[in-house]
């Protein structure tokens, strides 16, 4: 396994804790300042980290008392020094206040990231579900699969 996509693994770590303890800093440490994100809800497109910060904030305090929890599957890794290309399976699962597990989807995501100094870091992201054809409602779960 190449450094770069360790890097990469690591970032996906910081992702899911980030997410699960709704630490904003940390959950944005993993961008770079000018990213793109082309998110699945709501709106088009996020330019700048600014923009996408507020959006997480918002979905973090959305919350309220339950918690994510993020699992990635399938999880490929294109690399090279500096560069790197991740794709991947996302399942949030939201947690009660009790700990109970209430309710999950799962959505496509997509990563381009490059070094900036040391660190490797998400240049643009792109978040997806599939739309039936017959209803043109979103699938938030894969046949076959949790």
């Amino acid at each position: 396994m190449s450094d770069t996509e360790k890097m990469v693994l690591r970032a996906l770590e910081t992702y899911k804790s980030a997410v699960l303890v709704k630490e904003v800093d940390a959950f944005m440490h993993l961008y770079d300042s000018d990213v793109r994100v082309f998110d699945t809800w709501g709106v088009w497109t996020y330019e700048g980290a600014a923009a996408w910060r507020v959006a997480i904030e918002g979905w973090f305090s959305s919350l309220q008392d339950e918690k994510c929890r993020v699992a990635f599957d399938d999880v490929k890794i294109i690399d090279s020094p500096g560069f790197a290309a991740m794709s991947a399976v996302a399942t949030y699962t939201g947690i009660s206040a009790q700990g109970q597990d209430i309710h999950s989807m799962q959505n496509r995501i997509s990563w381009v990231l490059k070094t900036s100094g040391d660190v490797l870091r998400v240049v643009h992201e792109h978040t997806s579900v599939p739309v039936g054809f017959e209803d043109s409602k979103a699938i938030l779960k894969r046949a076959g699969k949790s």
